[in-house]
């Protein structure tokens, strides 16, 4: 019918010069109006020339799927969504991503072979015999304590460095050696060399002081001397 004819041309009409991107349809055509179009609300969006009767919603970049706003959207664009720095991508659509996770971290005792990127993961590595990475970051050469003129007082591990002393030099020990303790130890010495020496002296006297003899008794009394005294002349 003429009605219908004229609902026809007025569509094509509506689809060349007001079904452009960024609008859709508002009202179909009738026998009485023809189709009206109107512009797509903030929000939404069509990208293409359409007879849809709604827009499209726009898309959200989350961050908490590792996502930021590149580009916002418009009535014409939908947002264009990125990785944040330290993630990857785990899921596409249509070339973009709708999902991305953190960068893995190297354990201690692990080193970075590679580097994550938007599209790859961090690739880790242990540390090397001899080497050690208390980070996760960079494996590095245990300490060599001889090198140092020390000697070695702990082993090294994959996480963490050998540990060195210093050597100890005997002659050093006088010169470190307080003032007082070395008072001390001299005075006792001294006092302990001076204790022996007279215990020598005693031990000599002892055994070279002559011992006085004592006359030997039979067990009777001495005789008497009974001479007369007026003998004598």
């Amino acid at each position: 019918s003429r009605r219908s004819l004229n609902c026809l041309v007025t569509l094509v009409l509506c689809v060349n010069i007001y079904f452009f991107a960024g609008s859709v349809v508002y009202r179909h055509c009738t026998g009485d109006f023809s189709t009206t179009c109107i512009p797509c609300t903030p929000g939404t969006f069509t990208s293409q020339p359409n007879g849809l009767d709604k827009c499209f919603p726009c898309k959200h970049c989350a961050e908490s799927q590792g996502l930021y706003s590149q580009s916002k959207c418009t009535t014409i664009q939908n947002t264009i969504c990125d990785v944040l720095d330290g993630y990857y991508c785990i899921d596409y659509s249509d070339s973009q991503c709708r999902h991305a996770e953190k960068h893995s971290v190297c354990k201690p005792g692990q080193e970075t072979k590679t580097p994550g990127t938007k599209t790859s993961d961090t690739e880790c590595v242990h540390c090397a015999p001899g080497f050690y990475s208390p980070s996760g970051l960079n494996c590095t050469k245990w300490t060599d304590c001889a090198a140092r003129n020390g000697i070695k007082a702990e082993d090294g591990s994959p996480v963490k460095d050998v540990r060195c002393v210093q050597k100890r030099k005997r002659y050093c020990l006088v010169a470190l050696c307080p003032p007082v303790i070395c008072a001390a130890v001299i005075a006792a010495l001294y006092r302990r060399a001076h204790s022996e020496a007279q215990t020598v002296n005693n031990g000599d006297k002892r055994y070279k002081s002559p011992i006085e003899e004592t006359p030997k008794t039979s067990g009777q009394p001495p005789e008497e001397n009974h001479e007369d005294p007026t003998n004598d002349t």
